[in-house]
């Protein structure tokens, strides 16, 4: 036998299975192997002529192996080790990436399936009978339909809420799972009404422009933001941002400006500008809203953005689960590109700016900007060690801004009216409005747009309609599953970015109202259970720990602890906040901390 090519080394462990029978692990590698040694070694196949017409499409481009293994995964065959490797051959890398790739994200599979049913078991579908809907689908589901969980669908509003292959379904019960096969998906909320006291600025054209059509949204204002940025200077504009105190919107609340900054005073080119449409969070669905209402507002901010950045790409990396909003988003960019507003010299002003659409594949640590940006580039989506931030290394390792769509959705609006109006909209020491979510057990859920310093209590009473009939304020889930979890005593204080500190988190607005049905001890075991499923699995800490706190908190909850079990699960958040790779991780002890904070006893009790 002739050895292995130099630096390929082959393990071997023994395992059980059935004689005969090679293990996964097994049956890709030897294709692997196939792909990966030389004509010395193994005598090549020629690629499928189709394999290789679809690498051609994207530019035989490693960057674009996601969405070609998301587009081979709907023929015959899905994404079998021959497909895998010969993808691999086709774009010029090896064949373990194209492998890391099919297994890293949750919308691909190794196995072939007709259809697929994807079951959302987040917090909020949780609390609404996800598990029933599930078992009531499997039971209706015939042999043609896979169903299998999901961690987030961006549907929070519809829970329980599924997704029928790529149609948005929910509330999804046990009286109507039979429907739901047959195409009766319900109805999403417009939310074209606002609610008494709401402030709208990035929702005011909801109801009243058609999404998909770009003389409505011309009726209503399109792109005079963009006519009024093309008339100043890129530095104009940046400042303009910056006197408006304008700050990200996806949860960390950095100012917009600034990051606008760094990435203009890069003398490297090309720059880029990304739009994080990548909205997997528990709890969020306002991304979803203002792209269904309003895509051309959001395009409009990407478009200034680039502009006042230096860029001449932009890119929108939205969620594979949000198809219905990415044709959107692609109608909207033909559409801007035939009046003029994106391609070549824009408005004949000499800029010319390009925007490209990328689906992910089901991955919430893509959130995150740097993994963000991993995937983007046809990795698998784990983020960076930062420093360099990616205003200086970003995509392909250029000066790159990375913001969110309701970020972008409020820029053409200041650039419109000027920074001294955005302030003008609150009285308030953070200026300008955000949108809201409130959730639960509370009468009217759903999503509004206020100014900053409400309070838990506002949320709840004024713009959620008060908690429901025979309920009664029991804790609340603030700014995302990765938020705090509260009692009464921090009903009245003012949310901003900065609340946190006081022990409440505003993140990126949302908030899950729990009466006193639901234990914190429950809820919690729900997070970690989301957290657990949807880490990367790069690091140790966020990998190993978070599945063990799932696991301690699952014995809580069920009523069998054992001794030691809350010292460990403290011990267990302490090494996520300090030792985890990256923000998410990290971010993990804070539901652990704020609940064991303010909810000791129920803890105790179960421990």
């Amino acid at each position: 036998m002739k050895a292995a090519p130099k630096g390929l080394r082959v393990v071997s462990r023994t395992v059980n299975r059935p004689a005969g029978k090679p293990s996964k692990i097994a049956f890709f590698l030897t294709g692997f192997l196939r792909g990966t040694m030389s004509n010395k070694f193994v005598k090549q196949t020629p690629i499928p002529p189709e394999i290789q017409e679809l690498a051609a499409e994207h530019g035989n481009a490693p960057e674009a192996l996601l969405e070609i293994l998301t587009e081979l995964q709907d023929r015959p065959g899905g994404l079998s080790r021959e497909v895998l490797t010969d993808t691999a051959r086709a774009l010029g890398i090896p064949p373990h990436k194209a492998y890391g790739i099919a297994t890293f994200y949750s919308m691909l599979s190794l196995e072939e399936r007709k259809h697929v049913l994807r079951v959302c078991d987040g917090p909020v579908c949780w609390m609404h009978g996800a598990g029933e809907a599930r078992r009531a689908l499997e039971q209706v589901a015939g042999p043609e339909w896979h169903v299998e969980r999901t961690s987030c669908l961006g549907l929070c509003d519809r829970a329980p809420a599924v997704l029928v292959d790529e149609a948005q379904a929910g509330p999804v019960t046990s009286a109507n799972a039979a429907e739901v096969l047959s195409g009766h998906y319900g109805e999403a909320n417009t939310y074209a009404q606002p609610r008494p006291g709401e402030v709208r600025v990035m929702l005011a054209a909801t109801g009243k422009v058609k999404p998909d059509s770009i003389e409505s949204a011309l009726e209503h204002g399109a792109y005079e933001g963009l006519k009024a940025a093309l008339q100043k200077k890129p530095e104009e504009v940046i400042a303009e941002v910056e006197e408006s105190g304008l700050q990200g919107r996806g949860g960390a609340g950095f100012p917009t400006g600034r990051k606008w900054r760094f990435v203009a005073a890069e003398a490297r080119t090309p720059k880029y500008v990304i739009c994080n449409a990548d909205e997997s969070e528990p709890l969020l669905f306002k991304d979803r809203v203002l792209i269904d209402s309003n895509p051309h507002q959001l395009l409009e901010g990407l478009i200034i953005a680039g502009y006042a950045c230096g860029a001449s790409e932009g890119y929108i990396y939205i969620r594979g689960e949000y198809a219905r909003q990415a044709h959107l988003l692609e109608r909207a960019i033909r559409q801007a590109e035939e009046k003029g507003f994106l391609g070549e010299n824009i408005l004949g002003s000499g800029f010319s700016f390009h925007v490209h659409l990328h689906r992910g594949a089901g991955a919430y640590i893509c959130g995150e900007e740097t993994a963000l940006i991993e995937s983007l580039e046809g990795k698998r989506g784990e983020p960076r060690l930062r420093p360099p931030y990616p205003p200086q290394y970003g995509f392909r390792g250029q000066p790159t801004a990375v913001n969110n769509v309701e970020t972008l959705s409020a820029v053409p609006h200041i650039l419109k009216n000027g920074a001294a109006w955005w302030k003008s909209l609150s009285d308030y020491e953070v200026p300008g409005t955000k949108l809201y979510i409130v959730l639960g057990h509370v009468k009217n859920p759903g999503l509004f747009e206020a100014p900053f310093g409400l309070t838990l209590r506002q949320v709840i009473e004024e713009f959620g309609g008060g908690m429901r009939e025979g309920s009664t304020f029991h804790f609340a889930l603030t700014g995302g599953a990765a938020g705090t979890i509260v009692d009464e005593s921090l009903l009245d204080v003012p949310l901003d970015y900065a609340s946190a500190r006081k022990g409440i988190s505003l993140g990126a607005g949302a908030f899950l109202i729990y009466d006193q049905s639901v234990s914190p001890v429950a809820l919690l075991r729900e997070l970690l259970h989301f957290f657990a499923a949807e880490s990367c699995g790069k690091c140790t800490p966020c990998r190993v720990g978070t599945w063990r706190a799932h696991e301690i908190l699952t014995r809580m909850a069920d009523g069998h602890q054992q001794k030691g079990d809350l010292e460990e699960l403290r011990a267990l958040s302490e090494n996520l906040r300090l030792a985890s790779f990256c923000g998410l991780g990290q971010a993990v002890a804070i539901p652990i901390d704020s609940a064991l904070s303010h909810f000791a006893a129920e803890f105790e009790a179960a421990a």
